[in-house]
């Protein structure tokens, strides 16, 4: 418009009384060219453009900012970038949305390569409706933890840049983010050592960022819910009185009949010892969880558990920079042709199960014997073999669980057998199934899920067990019910594992949301909630002490978790991304083994209550292929690989060396090659890694120590 004809028109509006039209027409006219068209003075008014300039110059603000805050400052540029990409999309300003997300997606890439998968198809209001992730979002407010320092710094920043997009930042932290300020205190999460010691570092969440925003360790995610956690019962649950006299009276037999070398501990007395040990912590009542009465089977194995934890090999943790030599047996499976799904090894060390996607589980003898079965043989059926197949899903086979058991230590014909008695397996036919071991036969069919069962595990006293799946719940099932008992609802995403506490009244469960939950068996509901993991969560390990959850992802991380405080004790990171499938604790609880698809079985220092800083000389793994060169950086001596002995199909086995030598010698390889191989991507490797046992191309599904503490490892070898 003119500006003659504006002045003209103002000057009307005011003789005839009309001024709060006339003061917003002199707003309007302030702000345009002499040919009228509008001058842009803020970045709101630039349309879908404000949210590039304003991502832009909070971006360059953190970049320039004091390394101590750096970390915490960086987690506001996810929900902004997530958040304003939302924004644009509910605005239909497809081609800008686009932009916007091309341009700055390759900044999230590594640690939300998920969500920002599932953001990639959104670009319309429908979408947004439609789509789960952006309801998860826009659901809930994202909580981020900064210092009152780092906040104030920040919110003077934005006001002070409000013309050139601090007032749209300021717009979208208002809308969707739950800003919690702290006070920095000495030995806290924000103190400054903390603070110094992240800043070193990789970037990584705090434990009670993201969606749901809670306060560490708590399950309420209310955004006003109080810092108080309920109190948790972690000690052993009691032994019945009756069982308790019946494997007194055992154990003072055995010691007449073998009477403890001079130094040595009787077995009477190392019952006293731990009965006195789980007298000192607070523990549930027995009544709090039902069991069936005790048989002469839980009294034996009663008595070989006090053997075994006797004559244990007893790991320390690592000291003076030198980790326990652990050993490692390593069966690996050929000609599978990446068909078996999952494995499991019986806690007697005598039975090993695999699932397969042809949906049939098959059960080996690890020590070559028969697998007799109580029902009588048909006429002309094959005499029995080292290994039984066990038909009936009609889906790929995803999880197998042995039912509790232990070495039998007697061979006195009158003492009651104390291997496993069941197999529980999951598939994706929405089932569980329950298999005697003694006939090799299917027992029950349990129905519940309405979605494939990802992973079942059987509790530590053998009547329940635990099932996670699809359907995003996991459920709690005894073997004299033919429905489950509990349903734990809370994640966003399937439940990928599952895990109990070692007193049975605790059960943990990890999700594709990264979240993990910690769940009372007898109200079914949320005790604790652990927040931290830039990956899906695919493996839960509780110590044998219940204190400490260990939880891996498939970004290649492990987080230790303190069950009672809630807070996070340390991150390790060494293996290589595709997944950690799997964790098992030594009976001292001081040392973690893992194992994944990175074809590494990896032994952790698990002492400690700080994040560990990561090795200044660079240690690293090379990522991208199973049996890659290994540098230890610290530790000396011979290589001690993991190797696959030749032989047919079914396990063969091969044992590892000491695992202070396993990790030391830059240049130790398993096979050879691995210098004139293209120099891959290098993964950081913190110093709470003891040693690392590399396999030939062999994914390492499972891992178990067993209870004298050698370790047992199982993989497919994969040419």
């Amino acid at each position: 418009m003119d500006p003659n004809r504006v002045k003209q028109v103002i000057e009307y509006l005011s003789k005839k009384g009309y001024s709060r039209t006339e003061a917003m027409l002199r707003m309007e006219s302030s702000n345009v060219d002499k040919d009228g068209r509008p001058l842009y003075s803020k970045s709101d008014d630039k349309g879908a453009n404000k949210y590039g300039m304003a991502f832009d110059m909070i971006r360059n603000w953190i970049e320039g900012n004091l390394e101590i805050y750096k970390p915490s400052l960086k987690r506001l540029l996810w929900p902004l970038f997530v958040y304003s990409f939302l924004t644009l999309v509910m605005e239909f300003s497809p081609e800008d949305c686009d932009k916007f997300f091309v341009a700055y997606k390759d900044l999230f890439a590594t640690e939300h390569e998920d969500d920002l998968r599932k953001l990639a198809a959104i670009r319309l209001p429908e979408h947004v409706q439609d789509s789960e992730i952006t309801q998860i979002y826009r659901g809930s407010k994202y909580r981020i933890s900064l210092t009152k320092v780092a906040y104030f710094s920040l919110i003077q920043y934005l006001e002070s840049k409000e013309k050139e997009g601090g007032a749209a930042v300021i717009s979208l932290l208002q809308q969707h983010c739950n800003v919690v300020t702290t006070e920095r205190g000495v030995a806290d999460p924000h103190s400054l050592a903390a603070m110094l010691n992240k800043a070193v570092m990789d970037d990584m969440p705090g434990e009670d960022e993201g969606i749901p925003g809670h306060n560490p360790g708590s399950a309420n995610t209310n955004e006003n819910a109080p810092a108080v956690l309920p109190k948790l019962k972690l000690g052993h649950l009691p032994m019945e009185p009756e069982l308790m006299g019946d494997v007194q009276a055992e154990l003072e037999d055995e010691d007449v009949k073998d009477p403890p070398a001079a130094g040595r501990k009787s077995l009477v007395q190392e019952f006293h010892d731990s009965i006195k040990r789980e007298e000192s912590e607070e523990a549930p009542a027995r009544g709090d969880i039902p069991l069936p009465p005790s048989l002469a089977r839980d009294v034996a194995l009663e008595v070989q558990k006090v053997k075994e934890h006797r004559d244990r090999f007893r790991v320390d943790g690592k000291s003076g920079g030198a980790g326990p030599a652990l050993s490692v047996c390593m069966f690996t499976f050929h000609n599978t042709y990446d068909g078996i799904t999952c494995l499991d090894f019986s806690q007697d060390n005598l039975l090993v199960a695999a699932g397969t996607e042809d949906s049939y589980i098959r059960v080996w003898s690890l020590d070559g014997t028969k697998l007799e079965s109580i029902i009588p043989p048909r006429p002309n059926q094959e005499p029995p073999s080292n290994s039984r197949r066990l038909i009936g899903h009609s889906g790929p086979v995803y999880a197998v669980s042995f039912s509790p058991a232990i070495a039998r230590g007697s061979t006195d014909p009158s003492v009651p057998p104390t291997s496993p008695r069941y197999l529980v397996s999951s598939s994706a036919d929405k089932t569980i199934r329950l298999w005697s071991v003694d006939a090799w036969a299917c027992m029950v069919i349990f129905k519940g899920h309405d979605q494939p069962v990802w992973d079942v595990t059987w509790g530590p006293y053998g009547h329940y067990f635990l099932t996670g799946s699809h359907d995003k719940t996991a459920r709690l099932w005894s073997t004299d019910h033919i429905a489950f008992l509990r349903m734990f609802v809370g994640h966003d995403q399937d439940v990928d594992t599952v895990a109990f506490h070692p007193n049975s009244a605790y059960v943990f469960t990890g999700s594709s949301d990264k979240t993990v939950r910690m769940w009372a068996v007898t109200t079914g509901t949320a005790v604790r909630l652990f927040t931290g993991h830039t990956g899906n969560v695919t493996s839960l390990a509780c110590s044998p002490d219940g204190k400490v959850l260990a939880s891996a992802d498939d970004a290649g991380s492990i987080i230790l978790w303190d069950l009672a405080s809630g807070r996070r004790k340390k991150r390790m990171r060494g293996h290589s991304k595709g997944g950690i499938w799997s964790l098992s604790w030594c009976v001292e609880s001081t040392v973690l083994v893992s194992g994944g698809a990175d074809g590494t079985v990896r032994v952790w220092d698990a002492v400690g209550s700080i994040d560990t800083v990561a090795n200044p000389q660079g240690k690293v793994v090379a990522e991208g292929g199973a049996g890659q060169k290994i540098d230890g950086g610290g530790a000396s001596g011979a290589a001690g690989a993991l190797g696959t002995a030749a032989g047919g199909t079914g396990p063969s086995t091969a044992a590892g060396g000491s695992g202070a030598a396993a990790a030391g010698g830059a240049g130790a390889s398993s096979g050879g090659g691995g210098g004139a191989k293209k120099k891959s991507k290098e993964v950081v490797v913190t110093a709470d890694q003891i040693s690392a046992f590399p396999t030939k191309k062999s994914p390492v599904y499972r891992v178990k120590v067993t209870r004298q503490n050698l370790v047992l490892a199982g993989g497919a070898f994969l040419p």
